[in-house]
């Protein structure tokens, strides 16, 4: 794995995020604080064309338990998800990780899926959104299924609109049961350039579509 701390002393902005996705390269931060740029070899991603949901989720995305938004609490999203692991005290996802991202969220290429009961807030993921390829970030769920169910409608969203990468960084249990797989570093850098020659619109209205059907 290639990793290199944070060159500047400036803070962490919208415009280092998109040139270190458009270059392979994404940011977490250590538990003092401090950032380090990350480029994995193997590099995990998932199919997109191939996807479908686990036969168990099924069910629940039948009887329609969770309203699903896109965009609505961005923010509280990213919270939830750096809280989700401060448990054991080694959250990557500072308080300048978050200004960031908001950052890049507000300039419309960083998205949140959402999922509420009763309109609370229960689950959901971020990523960014850049050509025809989407970086996943982050998921948390607050109730079983509430980031599973997120996830799905992510990807459903995905081939709806046409993308072609899904980047997932790294290799674990939790995306591997969504079909991740990991493909050498030359691999996704040349699947990551195809992908930033297509412009692809993940649309706060995309999840419309997907409910008329």
């Amino acid at each position: 794995m290639s990793v290199s701390p944070k060159i500047n002393t400036n803070k962490l902005t919208a415009d280092d995020l998109i040139y270190g996705y458009m270059n392979g390269i994404f940011p977490m931060a250590d538990t003092d604080g401090t950032l380090y740029w990350y480029s994995p070899d193997p590099r995990a991603i998932i199919p997109i064309d191939t996807y479908k949901p686990p036969k168990s989720l099924r069910p629940v995305l039948n009887k329609k338990t969770f309203e699903v938004r896109i965009n609505t609490d961005f923010e509280g999203v990213m919270r939830n998800c750096a809280a989700a692991r401060k448990g054991d005290d080694e959250t990557w996802i500072s308080e300048e990780i978050i200004e960031a991202y908001c950052e890049l969220h507000h300039m419309g290429l960083a998205y949140s899926v959402e999922t509420y009961i009763e309109n609370r807030l229960v689950g959901g993921l971020y990523g960014v959104s850049i050509g025809a390829a989407f970086f996943g970030e982050s998921m948390f769920y607050k109730v079983p299924d509430g980031s599973k169910v997120a996830f799905h409608y992510l990807m459903e969203i995905l081939k709806n609109q046409g993308f072609e990468l899904l980047d997932t960084q790294f290799i674990n249990d939790n995306v591997r049961r969504f079909g991740a797989i990991e493909i050498p570093r030359g691999e996704y850098v040349k699947a990551l350039k195809k992908s930033l020659e297509r412009r692809c619109l993940f649309t706060e209205n995309a999840l419309e579509h997907l409910f008329k059907v």
